[in-house]
C-alpha cells in the first residue's frame, strides 16, 4: 500500500489538505491511486490532484468507494474536477486516436464535510466543514 509521509498532529481544529502532484501519482497503478485517495478521504482529509484521474480511474474510483460506503463509518465521497477543455493539452494525433488529457486539477473529500457551492471551467468553490 502507498501512504502519504505523516503530517505532525496539532492541536489545531481544522481540515487536512493533501496536494497531490501528478509527479507523485503517475508512477502508480490505478489502484494504488484509489487506495491513496481513499484512505486519505477516509481519515477525513481533503484531497487534491494535480493532474486528475483518467475516466476509467474516477469510475473505478466511485465504484470502489460504493463498496466501502457503511451508515456509521464512511459516507461516500464528494469529487469535482474542472470540465476538460477539448483541445488543451492534446495533441491532434490525440484527439484523433480518441485519447483524453487527465491534466485537470481534481478535488476529492468525504461527502459529509464538502459541498460544492459553485463549479465552472475555471473555478471549483467549495464549503469544507470539520467532522
Amino acid at each position: 500500500m502507498i501512504e502519504l509521509p505523516e503530517a505532525t498532529p496539532t492541536d489545531v481544529d481544522g481540515v487536512q489538505i493533501d496536494l497531490i502532484s501528478g509527479a507523485r501519482m503517475e508512477n502508480l497503478a490505478s489502484m494504488e491511486k484509489i487506495r491513496l485517495i481513499l484512505d486519505g478521504v477516509r481519515d477525513g482529509n481533503i484531497v487534491i490532484l494535480e493532474e486528475g484521474l483518467s475516466p476509467d480511474e474516477e469510475s473505478k474510483l466511485i465504484e470502489v468507494t460504493m463498496t466501502e460506503i457503511s451508515p456509521d463509518e464512511f459516507n461516500g465521497i464528494e469529487i469535482e474536477t474542472y470540465p476538460r477543455s477539448e483541445t488543451a493539452d492534446r495533441s491532434f494525433l490525440d484527439r484523433l486516436m480518441g485519447r483524453e488529457s487527465t491534466k485537470k486539477l481534481t478535488v476529492i473529500g468525504p461527502a459529509n464535510q464538502i459541498q460544492t457551492l459553485h463549479k465552472d471551467e475555471n473555478l471549483i468553490s467549495a464549503l469544507v466543514s470539520r467532522k
